[in-house]
Order: structure tokens, then sequence, then C-alpha cells
């Protein structure tokens, strides 16, 4: 693999009285961050068991871009409106396709 890419799992865990709040700061995420220089691809999922549970999965064409994402205006929004709205802190992970 010559330029191999980033791919992330984001796991966030809302209050559960705070699910549509927590939903709608995540919602908000998607456009901007679809449009950022080096983002391949940006979705995000809720457990169908369980709503309180939402995860991103991402894919970016590298480290560089996904730093600069995790520190572009809408995501420094967002963490700002965070408190009071997870259980616990995102769990954030950065993997590597092996095949």
């Amino acid at each position: 693999m010559t330029n191999p890419t980033i791919r992330v799992v984001a796991r966030l865990v809302a209050v559960p009285e705070k699910v549509e709040a927590l939903k709608t700061v995540l919602l908000a995420l998607i456009e901007p961050t679809r449009q950022e220089t080096g983002c391949i691809s940006y979705e995000l999922l809720q457990n169908q068991f369980d709503p309180t549970d939402f995860t991103f999965v991402e894919e970016w064409t590298s480290n560089e871009a996904l730093d600069n994402h995790l520190v572009s205006p809408h995501i420094e929004a967002a963490i700002a409106k965070l408190e009071g709205l997870i259980a616990a802190e995102p769990d954030i992970r950065r993997y590597n396709l092996l095949a």
C-alpha cells in the first residue's frame, strides 16, 4: 500500500435524557467535515438497541488531515457543547486497513 488512509472509529455515549441534544450537535458536524481537505468519508451511526450510543466511522487521507480536522472550528465548537451531554469521555481510535 503506497498511501494508506487512516480509519477512525469515534464513540460517544449520551446521558440518557440528553440523546436528542447530543444527536443535534453530532449531526451538525457532518456537512462541514465532509467538506474538509482529506476527508474521504464521515458517517454517524446510532445503535439500534441503545439510542445513547453514537459512533462516527471515518476515513482520512492522512494523519495530518485528521489532526487538522480535530482542531477545526466546527469540532472545537462541538466539543464546547459536550459537557453535560455525554456520559463519558469520547473513545476515539485510529486504525490502519490491513486487508
